[in-house]
C-alpha cells in the first residue's frame, strides 16, 4: 500500500512540475503588426525630365514619335495593383510604381498573424529587391517562405500585367 501511494504522489508532483514549467515559459513576442514594406497607393509618378531640346518654334511632336520614345519594356508609367492572392496563411497583394517605362518601387500589403510576422517581412523585402533588379516577375522564391514568394509572384505579375501598354 505504502509503494502505491508513493508512485501515485510521485506521479501527481511530476505532472504538477512539467505543468507548471510549460506554463511559465513564454515564446518570444512576435510584432503584433508589421508595416507594409511601401504605400503607393496614393502615388503619382514624378514628370520625366526630357532630354531632348526645345524644338523649332511653330512645329510640333507627331504622337507617332512619342509612341517610339517608350521604353522596351512596353509598361506604361503609374501606380498598378495587382489582384490579392491567397495562400494557407492568407492574402498578398502587390503594388507597383513604374516610371519611365520601369518599376521604381514595389509594396506589398501581407498577413502579419502568428507564424507570418517573423516569416514575411523579410521575404517581402527580399521579393522587392529582386523585383527591382529585375523588372519583371522572374524573381526567386524565398527559403523558408515558399506560399509567400509563389502569392508574391502571381499578384506582380497581375500587377504587370495591368502596366503593360
Amino acid at each position: 500500500m505504502r509503494r502505491s501511494t508513493a508512485a501515485a504522489v510521485g506521479t501527481l508532483t511530476g505532472a504538477a512540475l512539467i505543468i507548471g514549467v510549460r506554463l511559465s515559459v513564454t515564446p518570444p513576442e512576435a510584432p503584433a503588426v508589421a508595416a507594409p514594406v511601401g504605400n503607393l497607393a496614393g502615388a503619382t509618378p514624378a514628370p520625366k525630365p526630357s532630354s531632348k531640346k526645345p524644338a523649332a518654334s511653330g512645329s510640333k511632336e507627331k504622337p507617332a514619335e512619342k509612341e517610339q520614345e517608350k521604353s522596351k519594356s512596353g509598361l506604361k508609367d503609374g501606380v498598378f495593383k495587382g489582384n490579392a492572392a491567397a495562400n494557407p496563411y492568407g492574402k498578398i497583394q502587390v503594388t507597383i510604381k513604374v516610371e519611365g517605362g520601369e518599376i521604381t518601387d514595389a509594396a506589398a500589403s501581407y498577413p502579419t498573424a502568428n507564424d507570418s510576422a517573423t516569416i514575411n517581412p523579410p521575404a517581402i523585402a527580399a521579393l522587392k529587391e529582386s523585383t527591382l533588379q529585375a523588372q519583371n516577375a522572374d524573381v526567386s522564391a524565398v527559403s523558408g517562405a515558399t506560399y509567400t514568394s509563389e502569392s508574391y509572384v502571381k499578384s506582380l505579375q497581375a500587377a504587370l500585367d495591368a502596366a503593360k501598354a
